[in-house]
């Protein structure tokens, strides 16, 4: 406080943005805290709102708290919605991949020839078809 009623603006400057960018940072750590805080189906709806008060009350204890107490479970959380998350964009990537592709239409066909799931006459229609690029509903694929 000494340095924002000094003679020197810049040190008045620096402080006030020092303070500023403290705010932000506690602001930032709070609001992390409330999402794990909420994403969480271990702790119950008392213990949330338990937590919820001790944040609000005591606002630096409460945080630095949870950040203490939960803070590997929180990386750990974390870390397993991320996989779940990528998991779900690989599969949705390689469906959509795998459905395009005339090659992979061609050779589904001869593995289902070569089972003796379909004729050699299927065979030759459902590669012909793959050929020319109609899809499976008739449309041509662009």
């Amino acid at each position: 406080m000494l340095l924002a009623e000094s003679n020197y603006p810049f040190l008045s400057v620096m402080w006030t943005t020092f303070v500023f960018f403290g705010w932000v940072l506690f602001i930032w750590l709070l609001i992390t805290v409330y999402a794990d805080l909420f994403r969480r189906h271990d702790i119950s709806g008392w213990g949330k709102a338990a937590w919820i008060i001790f944040t609000i009350f005591l606002p630096f204890i409460g945080v630095f708290f949870y950040l203490i107490a939960e803070g590997r479970a929180m990386s750990a959380r974390t870390e397993e919605r991320n996989a779940e998350a990528r998991s779900q964009v690989d599969s949705y990537v390689r469906s959509v991949a795998r459905s395009g592709s005339s090659t992979d239409e061609i050779v589904q066909a001869k593995e289902l020839l070569d089972t003796g799931a379909i004729t050699q006459d299927e065979y030759a229609a459902l590669k012909q078809k793959a050929l020319t690029g109609a899809g499976t509903d008739g449309s041509r694929r662009t």
